[in-house]
């Protein structure tokens, strides 16, 4: 009995170490290439007017134009954070009370219907801004002041206001600095509350408040250059000040050609600045991002993340897709006595039987499926606890039978 379990003890252990050694090369493969791209999620907007005052009414309808671009493009409201310093609409100088326009002709109603204001007043100060960002909230913050993002979210960051030289004006009482904004993105990033983030800001030298930023993911475009205003677009002389600013005018231009649909580019987007138009010089800083712009659609921040399937066979997933098609024309088929009847074709069933079939007959050895099955599960296994479960389960068996076989 000696002579034998030693050789077989010898098998054994080299049963163990094969068998262990395949779940750890499959964890480390599995957890490199999550951790080299993350899924796009969803899509997050933080908008920020930070202006007070009757003249500055333009930056509300900068912030409002924004929201409901955003909006039509398939952002909702529950992932929007909108922060307006005040209420130009309730203002007693306005002519038309409870309403905000960005054009003399006065036909879009920017404060109509369905405008859900998250920090308005005095509630809009940096402090409240880094919070949003950083997610630092005081326990009694509700839910929907939140930015509930995760590490798939892609974030649109616009702000609009009077800024200089590396800040911009809170209510005119106090600054964001550039530093101030570069640590919050640090901190977004080191708590994985975002993949892409783009920040916009369309005030005077915008360019300068992006120089502080070092996070990778990050991209930034602004209204201005370093020692550049950034002018209103036109006056509305019933209103009595300017009503919207150029850069956003021209860029609610070029959103007002598009849908949810639409797959224009960042790249047509930046180039479509003009600084005639403008009266001053767009800029966007690209350094920290990893993707070509002609290959990210607007709709990657701007707009909604359409909802798919995804799956490793492109058969299965045609294959439910053909099901509840199925499932639905036939249903079309009972309610709608012989008018506008979508009937699938028959031949689509028995094509995936026979493909069903074909598949039970080459996997009809039952050790060729269970070893499907556990190579099958070894590639789904995402966490370390399965590995160390499963590594302690096929242990005690094999510990057990050596000590058996050495007695």
């Amino acid at each position: 009995m000696g002579n034998i379990s030693t050789p077989l003890l010898s098998c054994l252990i080299l049963v163990l170490f094969f068998c262990s050694a395949i779940p750890s090369t499959a964890f480390s493969s599995s957890s490199s290439s999550s951790s080299s791209s993350t899924m796009h999620t969803n899509n997050w907007a933080v908008l920020v007017c930070t202006s007070r005052f009757w003249f500055n009414y333009r930056h509300m309808a900068n912030t409002l134009s924004l929201y409901r671009t955003v909006k039509r493009l398939g952002i909702p409201d529950e992932r929007i954070i909108l922060m307006l310093a005040d209420d130009m609409a309730c203002n007693a100088r306005n002519k038309y009370p409870a309403q905000v326009f960005n054009n003399e002709n006065h036909r879009l109603n920017l404060y109509g219907d369905n405008v859900e204001v998250d920090y308005r007043g005095y509630e809009v100060t940096v402090e409240n801004f880094m919070r949003v960002l950083t997610g630092r909230h005081e326990t009694a913050v509700p839910r929907s002041k939140r930015l509930l993002s995760d590490e798939g979210s892609h974030i649109l960051l616009y702000m609009t206001g009077h800024g200089g030289d590396e800040f911009l004006k809170f209510q005119d009482s106090e600054e964001l600095q550039s530093h101030d904004l570069a640590d919050a993105v640090k901190q977004m990033k080191e708590k994985r509350r975002f993949k892409e983030l783009l920040i916009m800001v369309d005030t005077c030298q915008a360019a300068t408040l992006f120089s502080q930023l070092q996070s990778p993911g990050v991209l930034a475009i602004g209204s201005s250059k370093k020692g550049e205003n950034s002018y209103s677009h036109h006056l509305d002389s019933d209103v009595g000040v300017s009503v919207v600013d150029r850069f956003t005018f021209y860029t609610l231009a070029f959103f007002e050609r598009l849908n949810m649909y639409d797959n224009a580019s960042l790249n047509s987007l930046f180039n479509s600045y003009n600084p005639n138009m403008l009266l001053s010089t767009a800029y966007y800083r690209t350094d920290l991002y990893q993707r070509l712009l002609e290959e990210v659609p607007v709709t990657n921040f701007f707009g909604s993340v359409m909802e798919t399937i995804h799956t490793d066979s492109p058969y299965r997933a045609l294959s439910s897709i053909n099901s509840r098609k199925s499932k639905i024309d036939k249903r079309l088929d009972q309610t709608s006595n012989g008018r506008q009847r979508r009937i699938l074709e028959s031949s689509d069933v028995p094509q995936e039987s026979t493909d069903s079939d074909t598949r039970d007959k080459q996997v009809s050895c039952p050790f060729t499926h269970k070893w499907n099955t556990i190579l099958w599960r070894i590639e789904n296994m995402k966490e370390m606890d399965y590995l160390v479960n499963y590594g302690l389960a096929l242990m005690f068996p094999i510990v057990s039978f050596s000590t058996w076989l050495s007695c």
